[in-house]
């Protein structure tokens, strides 16, 4: 979003306020893709153990990026929120998702009720990572999971359900600390984007899982890649 919205000089309050409305429509895709699987939760949470524990693995993952967030949120937005900042982060991230898919230890952990709590805690710090713009959330809670010896299912379902309480969050702490900007000038372009990253999300969500267990996370490191050099010079290009 960095990046296009510097490529389309898209910034200012309308485009903050547009970033954070499309985070709430990815949100909304999440859980409307596991809505069965969420309703189940709710409805189990009192009575059945193995969805307790569910859910305590997805609140116990939320806690760390939530002290994080509040007590970096300031200088992540003034300092860290750069273009050169986002191309570096692609290529760095790519080159890691080949690393740990190389290297990577052989997988305990096959179903997100059976993951232990200090596991779901460490991947919640993996996601504090993901505060630098241009690292991938899912991307580094997946690689986390995965170095935790969870497997690729796994890794990307909790990858996707610790997004609901994480983007949710960070979506509302953003429209409280940009209320000031708040109108309803640009509302149709808004409004557009919300519901392009709606669909988007919603198939990203539905064909991910199995992609990524049948092909693994390759595609998606060189994406990163080239995307990421190709960004570099075109940013360098704009400052010479």
């Amino acid at each position: 979003m960095i990046l296009i919205g510097e490529l389309l000089n898209f910034q200012g309050p309308q485009g903050k306020l547009f970033e954070i409305v499309i985070q709430l429509g990815a949100i909304l895709a999440v859980c409307w893709a596991y809505r069965e699987r969420l309703f189940e939760a709710a409805a189990g949470l009192a009575s059945e153990p193995p969805t307790r524990h569910f859910v305590a693995n997805i609140l116990v993952a939320f806690v760390p990026s939530v002290i994080a967030g509040l007590l970096l949120y300031r200088f992540i937005k003034e300092v860290l929120f750069s273009p050169w900042v986002v191309a570096v982060s692609f290529v760095v991230g790519g080159f890691l998702i080949l690393l740990i898919e190389r290297v990577r230890p052989r997988p305990r952990v096959h179903a997100v009720e059976t993951m232990s709590l200090g596991t779901a805690f460490a991947i919640g710090c993996c996601q504090i990572v993901a505060m630098i713009p241009g690292v991938s959330r899912a991307g580094a809670t997946i690689m986390g999971a995965l170095l935790l010896r969870v497997d690729r299912p796994a890794a990307t379902e909790f990858s996707f359900f610790l997004a609901i309480p994480t983007m949710l969050a960070a979506a509302i702490y953003d429209l409280y600390k940009n209320r000031a900007i708040l109108s309803f000038d640009g509302a149709l372009i808004i409004a557009v984007g919300f519901v392009v990253a709606f669909v988007a999300a919603l198939f990203v969500v539905r064909r991910l899982v199995g992609f990524v267990s049948e092909h693994g996370f390759g595609v998606f490191a060189w994406y990163r890649i080239v995307v990421g050099a190709i960004a570099l010079i075109g940013l360098w290009a704009l400052d010479g």
